[in-house]
């Protein structure tokens, strides 16, 4: 093998002169691109000013239940009322919800509903279902005394026999005394 010494200067312009050829052997110019101007996109023509138009009118919501129908009544209006244990008096907070009953049972006049009334666990099965039919019937009772022909109306005690609830303890109790207003004729259908 045969060494070559070179004096230390000529080293060094020795290994600059590679790196200066390393690094011109790897340099990029970027690509000639023609140049013109942007073209701007094509003008639409003017609209022609409309006429003033009414606003749109705007419906209420009716959570998709065609007015008049079962299920208009159950989420529109409402369909259950609650009482205390032991009791079929109509609670304060039960009447907004019995007046919209008569306003929509008045709206619709080809409509009959049914009144059942419910009851919680705790009694003989006997007390519970006089106790639903008081419940029922003083639901009917308002209802009536608020414009609702009494023909229209039927009620039904189930006393604890169909519980709303069917867990036990007090929240399931407060459940399941009710008056339930169910549709049975002349709602219109879907």
């Amino acid at each position: 093998m045969v060494t070559i010494r070179l004096p230390g200067t000529a080293l060094r312009l020795a290994l600059a002169a590679t790196a200066a050829l390393s690094l011109a052997a790897c340099a990029h110019k970027p690509p000639a691109y023609p140049t013109t101007a942007p073209v701007a996109p094509p003008q639409a023509a003017p609209e022609p000013p409309r006429a003033p138009t009414a606003a749109p009118r705007v419906e209420p919501v009716s959570q998709g239940a065609l007015p008049g129908s079962e299920k208009d009544f159950v989420i529109n209006v409402g369909d259950r009322v609650y009482f205390d244990f032991d009791s079929y008096s109509v609670r304060g907070d039960a009447t907004p919800l019995l007046e919209a009953q008569a306003g929509w049972l008045k709206r619709y006049p080809a409509v009959q509903v049914r009144v059942e009334g419910n009851c919680d666990e705790r009694g003989t099965r006997e007390y519970n279902l006089a106790l639903g039919a008081r419940r029922a019937n003083a639901v009917r009772e308002y209802l009536v005394s608020h414009g609702v022909e009494a023909a229209r109306i039927s009620t039904v005690s189930f006393g604890k026999e169909k519980p709303f609830d069917v867990g036990s303890g007090d929240a399931a109790d407060s459940h399941n005394r009710n008056a339930r207003t169910s549709v049975i004729a002349g709602a219109r259908m879907p």
